[in-house]
């Protein structure tokens, strides 16, 4: 009987275009199968041999004749393609009406609410990539005290701001201020706090970012999970993504790497219900910058870290890696892919080599997980528990 859920979100790792990629301007997008092909070819012997080759329609992964765990892809139905979206998604809320974006820059009327809340000026209000805003803006912001604020496809607020400028406590206050304006028709799915570092025109973000969403408008499957007297343990930007909404424990992490260990850590502690990690780097550091080496090693760093994940688990434990979008760095466009996202499911208590196929949305994950937890709830999605358990 599993007592316990491990949920890894590599984020941004997506494994080909959806059907209706060409609404979002994404035809083509393959973040796992450009990437591979860019380099070469993709080895990732671990999550190989659970079965990431052999999902359905995936590229430029090997196939294994064996594999040891179950495997399949999800469709997304929210409209949107964000982190938002695709972890509500998973929980069991999609979103069938989307959030708002700024393809032109915010209009004048929240512009004027932020300044009158903040007590000074803003700068940028446009659509950027982060690491450039800060190179065209940093010297400006640094001489002025004014706040860069921001947007990109995403339904998102940025707000960067240099660490000795204008100082982290104060930078994320600045967010959860334009938290309660961003409500009602600018009710966007994230305020993102962006700190940078250094001087004279050249500007590095650092690791101190922190994600100020809405809260989920009906449970997830978190909640339910929390209220069955179960552990919710979330490692990473998981807390933030959620508003803190059905968690009972958290961590924060600054890379991959350490999102692994304290995953591993909690996995090591007598805990039940759902341990859910979100790894960022992935998205942040490599897919919107377009760094297609940078992308394929941390891949290979996840894949090399995954047998001590393993290694730690109970046998009453079952493993689920998964994906909330893609980020193809391998197309001109800096910003998520509309794509399918791979599940691949490991653990003592499931059966080998089962293809659970090309499920209708992200949110079957959540309510296998629910299933398997024994846990009573109402949210979308269709259980495939009886497929894969032994």
């Amino acid at each position: 009987m599993i007592k316990r859920v491990i949920l890894i979100v590599l984020d941004s790792v997506g494994i080909g275009e959806l059907p209706d990629a060409a609404l979002y301007g994404d035809e083509g997008s393959n973040t796992v199968g450009n990437i591979s092909k860019a380099v070469g070819g993709l080895k990732l012997p671990n999550m190989q041999k659970i079965g990431f080759g052999n999902i359905d329609g995936i590229k430029g992964i090997d196939y294994e004749k064996n594999p040891s765990g179950c495997y399949g892809r999800c469709t997304e139905i929210s409209k949107g393609k964000d982190t938002t979206t695709g972890h509500w998604e998973i929980a069991g809320l999609p979103l069938y009406d989307a959030f708002p974006t700024y393809p032109s820059g915010f209009p004048d009327e929240v512009v004027k609410k932020l300044e009158e809340a903040f007590g000074t000026k803003i700068i940028g209000n446009k659509p950027a990539s982060g690491t450039v805003i800060i190179q065209e803006l940093g010297d400006e912001h640094v001489k002025t005290g004014y706040p860069i604020v921001y947007t990109s496809a995403d339904s998102v607020l940025q707000i960067a701001a240099h660490e000795e400028v204008i100082p982290l406590e104060r930078l994320y206050e600045l967010c959860r201020i334009a938290r309660k304006i961003m409500t009602g028709k600018h009710a966007v799915g994230r305020i993102i706090a962006r700190p940078f570092i250094g001087g004279n025109g050249k500007y590095t973000r650092t690791s101190n970012r922190r994600d100020f969403s809405l809260k989920p408008n009906k449970k997830t499957m978190l909640n339910y999970i929390m209220e069955s007297g179960l552990d919710v343990c979330a490692v990473g930007k998981i807390e933030d993504i959620y508003a803190g909404c059905g968690i009972t424990d958290a961590v924060h992490t600054k890379n991959n790497l350490e999102g692994i260990e304290k995953t591993i850590e909690y996995i090591n502690k007598d805990n039940k219900g759902l341990i859910f990690t979100n790894l960022v780097d992935f998205d942040m550091l490599y897919g919107h910058r377009n760094d297609v080496k940078g992308y394929a090693n941390a891949l290979r760093e996840f894949d090399a870290k995954l047998p001590q994940i393993i290694s730690s688990m109970k046998d009453t434990d079952m493993l689920i890696i998964t994906a909330d979008h893609g980020c193809d760095p391998t197309t001109p466009s800096t910003d998520h892919s509309r794509e399918y996202i791979p599940v691949l499911l490991y653990g003592k208590e499931l059966k080998k080599n089962i293809n659970i196929g090309t499920r209708k949305t992200y949110s079957d994950i959540g309510k296998t997980i629910t299933d398997i937890l024994n846990v009573k709830e109402d949210i979308n999605g269709v259980s495939f528990a009886k497929d894969i358990l032994l």
